[in-house]
């Protein structure tokens, strides 16, 4: 009876080895393609590592890059067991940051994939272009200089009837003075902040005071205002889905970090140039 049972196990046992590779386990994450002195790579970290690679390294032969990868890992798996098993506080710093970012990009993806069904971007659109327009244009011209005492005298001059585009392409610095000043039409959003709240509260044909931006002192003349047309759906819908993102983002993180427990000690002593120096994170 025993010698039937073991003819019975062992003829099972041959069946299973003789079922066809196509039946057999897939190779998974967690697949064993190498070990070191008993410690395993798996086909996990090959996947990781080449997803790190520089692009132009990615296009390499499948074959070619599964060796280079595995011969990188065994090599970094046999000198880093040197340490035997001291990590360096370092080391373990930054495992913690770059494991703290994984992490928060994989939150802040779950977000933003929840942002952007169809019914939000329809809404956000309808919301966004309800009055079939698609917002303010303006046509304006400027005279750029580098004080507010030579934006002032021009000013006066305007005033007193000088031509617009004879003294920007006399004494505007900016690239457009060889043109008269003309900047074309433009929408909100395409100049810095302080030029377009000047243009905003401007009627066609005025003339501003001096404005300062980064780029100097400013005598905006507003040609023309017009409302546009409103984009279709198709040709905004890239624009909202980021739009629609980056507020769920910032709402989600408004949220967690205003119901967080957050606590900022002062720390006697310390300097913020103290992160700078490695030194506090190699002893």
């Amino acid at each position: 009876m025993l010698k039937g049972l073991t003819f019975l196990r062992d003829a099972a046992t041959a069946a299973v080895m003789a079922l066809p590779l196509s039946v057999q386990a897939a190779p998974h994450a967690n697949t064993v393609v190498a070990s070191v002195n008993g410690e395993e790579i798996t086909l996990g970290h090959m996947i990781m590592a080449r997803e790190n690679l520089p692009q132009q390294y990615k296009q390499l032969p499948d074959e070619v890059l599964y060796n280079a990868i595995l011969d990188q890992l065994i090599q970094q798996t046999a000198l880093k067991q040197q340490l035997h098993g001291e990590v360096p506080h370092y080391v373990e710093l930054s495992v913690e940051n770059e494991s703290r970012a994984l992490l928060a990009a994989d939150v802040i993806e779950m977000v933003m994939a929840n942002a952007t069904g169809e019914e939000a971007l329809r809404a956000a659109y309808d919301r966004k272009y309800s009055t079939g327009d698609g917002g303010d244009e303006f046509h304006a011209a400027h005279i750029l200089v580098e004080t507010e005492e030579e934006a002032k005298k021009i000013k006066m001059e305007l005033e007193d009837g000088a031509d617009f585009a004879t003294t920007a392409k006399a004494r505007s610095t900016g690239p457009s003075g060889p043109s008269g000043g003309d900047l074309g039409w433009f929408g909100l959003g395409s100049m810095v902040p302080e030029f377009e709240e000047a243009v905003l509260a401007m009627r066609s044909g005025d003339i501003s005071d001096p404005v300062k931006t980064q780029f100097g002192w400013h005598v905006i003349l507003l040609r023309e205002r017009r409302k546009s047309a409103a984009p279709s759906f198709d040709e905004v819908r890239g624009e909202l889905e980021q739009e629609l993102r980056t507020r769920a983002v910032e709402d989600r993180v408004n949220a967690l970090t205003a119901e967080a427990t957050i606590e900022r000690p002062e720390v006697e002593g310390l300097d913020p140039a103290m992160i700078k120096d490695l030194g506090l994170v190699r002893n």
